[in-house]
Parts: structure tokens; sequence; C-alpha cells
């Protein structure tokens, strides 16, 4: 049976990352087979790599990691909608088998039970290989224009998420909708900004780097951006998007909530028994000033194929900025290491 190369790790197991040779999945029958071009690296790779998190097939002890994938398809069926050529993304979430009703009716990202898959994540291996297959219910067609840029896709359906629920609560009563203050300028905290500006908002960044890339994107999309804490905001914002997973960036963001206004947790704070936060003053704002506090996590396939439009939209040379390294598939586990000037890091798995 042919092998191809994969990014690998055992879930539970600190330092396990490494490349390893797994049967190509090719040979299966059915779906895309798909060639792997590029697969991004985040947070959550990073705590898989590190033990935290993480889950392998069944009967598996190892996990092909990569959620974030881009690839080329090389073979697809007569009624798939894609042929050889076209450059695909793999959606990473798959409903539970039970299913919930929540997955039964095709919003498996609020899935009840969390009996889910995820592709690279929990119980299904990920895009992090030379070659891998994908049903084509689950694939979202990248145009090529967009080229290796489709690699920004993942992060991006997240935040489209976001906008989608911050879009729906705003219409529960009186709201202006002209301010939004994002918290950390790391590639979701950017592509907030990107769907911000889209829908007419001025957008407010913040983020702990004085400058270099980040401040330099933030601000060709016109928007603004401040080093420090975002309570010496002398500004007060109908909706807050949180994207740094620290306690004390999202209390003081809380601060600049206008009444009637909207915070979205899309960060999350790592495991700590004591939690960075004063509930009982979050709870007086909240109450006293109708204001709505939510939390969201992944993406179903209308948010990635909004995902698609909004990227397809933007200016190319904008999106390139945010892959600041790029990682030969030998040597992937070198994108797990952070650096200062990092914001997207990547990996070749064709070079």
């Amino acid at each position: 049976m042919a092998r191809v190369r994969a990014m690998t790790v055992e879930p539970g197991r600190p330092g396990s990352a490494t490349v390893d040779e797994v049967p190509d999945p090719g040979d299966e029958v059915g779906g895309l087979a798909v060639r792997g071009l590029l697969v991004g690296v985040c947070g959550t790779d990073r705590e898989i790599a590190e033990g935290a998190y993480g889950e392998p097939p069944s009967g598996h002890a190892k996990l092909i990691i990569g959620h974030e994938g881009l690839g080329e398809v090389l073979d697809a069926p007569a009624d798939s909608g894609f042929q050889p050529g076209d450059l695909v993304v793999g959606i990473v979430r798959r409903p539970d088998p039970v299913p919930c009703p929540a997955c039964a009716a095709g919003e498996w990202d609020m899935c009840r039970n969390d009996r889910f898959s995820e592709r690279g994540i929990v119980r299904a291996d990920g895009y992090g290989s030379e070659r891998w297959r994908l049903d084509p219910e689950f694939a979202i067609a990248i145009p090529r224009a967009l080229g290796e840029l489709g690699v920004l896709l993942e992060p991006a359906s997240v935040l489209a998420k976001a906008w989608e629920q911050v879009d729906r609560i705003s219409r529960r009563a009186f709201f202006v909708g002209r301010r939004v203050l994002v918290t950390g300028a790391g590639p979701i905290g950017l592509l907030a900004c990107l769907l911000g500006v889209q829908r007419g908002y001025e957008v407010y960044a913040v983020d702990l780097a004085q400058g270099g890339a980040k401040r330099d994107l933030v601000e060709k999309l016109g928007a603004r951006y401040h080093a420090g804490d975002a309570a010496d905001i002398d500004v007060e914002f109908d909706v807050v998007i949180e994207c740094t997973g620290i306690g004390a960036v999202g209390r003081s963001a809380a601060g600049r909530v206008i009444s009637g206004g909207i915070m979205c947790l899309t960060g999350i704070m790592n495991l700590d028994a004591n939690l960075d936060t004063d509930a009982t003053a979050l709870n007086r704002a909240m109450v006293l000033h109708n204001q709505v506090l939510f939390g969201t996590v992944n993406a179903g396939r209308r948010h990635w194929e909004q995902a698609a439009a909004a990227l397809a939209a933007a200016d190319r040379e904008w999106l390139a900025g945010m892959i600041t390294r790029r990682v030969p598939l030998t040597r992937w586990t070198e994108a797990l290491e952070r650096k200062p000037d990092d914001i997207k890091v990547v990996v070749d798995l064709a070079a």
C-alpha cells in the first residue's frame, strides 16, 4: 500500500509531535481525493501538541493534526460538483452519530451532546497530510483567484459565525451598530476587523504589540490601532469581539460596551482555579445596561460560505500580509514555536 507523509501527535503525550508515514487515503473509495497544499497552525494545534487536548480516531493511538487545510482535488465523483484541479478547503466539524436535535437540523456547530468529531482535533484525522479525502458535503470550493490564501478560510469562518450572531442579536431592539472594538490583533482579531470594516463599522483594535505587522494590517483596513489596555480607550462601543482569551483583557473591554451593546467571546481562557474576572460587576453591568454576552466556537457550512465570500472581497495583498512564516512539512513542528513577529504560520505540505 502506498504511503504519504503526515503531521502526527499522540494526544495526551507532550512532545510526541512528529512526521510519520501513513497509508495513502487515495487508496480508499469514494469522496474527493485531495493533494494537501497548506495547513495553518493555531493555538488549538499547540494545545494538542502539548498534550492538553485532542483525541485520535477510534482504535488509533495517533492523530493526524491540522484543521486549517487547503488542498487541490486530484479525483472527484462525477456528481460531486468538483473536478480535478479545483482548490478546496474541508469543513472541520462533523455531526454526531446520534444525532442530537441541532446536528439533525444541520446545525452541527451547535451540537448539544459533544459527540461530534472534528478533523485534526477530536476523533477524526485532519488535513496535515500530503493526501487526504473529503466528503463533498463538507468541502468548500476556493476561487482560483484567491489561491493559497484560501488557507485562511477556517479562522475566517469562526468570525463569520461570530458576526452573524452579532447581527441577529442586534435586531432584538434599537441598535446603532457604529463602532466595534476587537481585542487582540492575531489572525482571529485581524479577521474580526476585516469583517467589521466590510459591514461598515468604525473599527478599533487593541493589542500589546507596539507596532509592526499587526499595527500595519489594522491601519491598512482604515481601522484604528491601540497598543495597551482597552480601558485606556476613551470611546464606547456597540460591539466588542474578544479574541485573546485573557481574563484581564476581556474585563477591560467589557467596561467599554455601551448600553444595549453586545460582547462576543471567541478566545478561550486557560483553565485556572482563580478565575480572572469579577462576576458581580459583570452581572450588574449586563443587567443594568441591557447588554448581551455570548460565546462562539467552530462554524456551520453557511459560515464557511460567508467567510469565502468575505475573503474573495478582501484585498489579496492585505490577506497575504497575515501569513508571516512558512515551514516545510519535514520541519512542521517548528510551526508550533511562537516567534515575536508571527501572525499566521502555515505548513507547506507540497514543498
